[in-house]
């Protein structure tokens, strides 16, 4: 197989995963795919097969004392981008499985803070966080209001 074509096949791969949790949360198909731990097999076995073809001696050197300039030409070479690309795609997924898990348990929304994670992981992330907080927050307040409501002297 080509880099291109592994390349290509592993943006390809992930794609049916993000679409079941963003448009078919609910479905139970969705809930047993994402369950399952072997889209990360695949794709973490992929990495490894691109990280061993693209580890040299001079890549050895880049990633064990890193430097901004070192890793920039390292990156340059299409077998150390196409491994960095694949990492990303492993554990955007990961990180999206667990946003995705997280919307399950507690029946907070995910859908937004998934699609940012499909594009910037780490924005997904941090939009889920903030999500969460904001929606405590909200119930925290809600509750405060019905007690309130329920028993007027306790505010005083």
């Amino acid at each position: 197989m080509t880099l291109d074509l592994l390349f290509d096949s592993a943006n390809l791969f992930v794609l049916p995963f993000w679409l079941l949790m963003i448009g078919l949360p609910n479905w139970q198909v969705t809930r047993r795919i994402m369950a399952s731990f072997l889209p990360f097999v695949v794709l973490a076995g992929l990495y490894v097969y691109l990280f061993t073809n693209s580890l040299g001696p001079e890549s050895a050197q880049s990633f064990s004392n890193p430097q901004l300039s070192d890793l920039a030409q390292l990156f340059a070479d299409e077998r150390v981008t196409a491994t960095g690309w694949v990492h990303f795609l492993v554990m955007d997924l990961f990180v999206g499985r667990w946003i995705y898990q997280e919307g399950q348990r507690t029946g907070i929304w995910t859908r937004h803070s998934l699609i940012l994670c499909l594009f910037a992981g780490p924005m997904g992330l941090l939009s889920h966080i903030v999500t969460q907080w904001i929606t405590q927050w909200l119930a925290a307040r809600s509750a405060a209001t019905e007690a309130d409501t329920l028993d007027p002297s306790s505010s005083s």
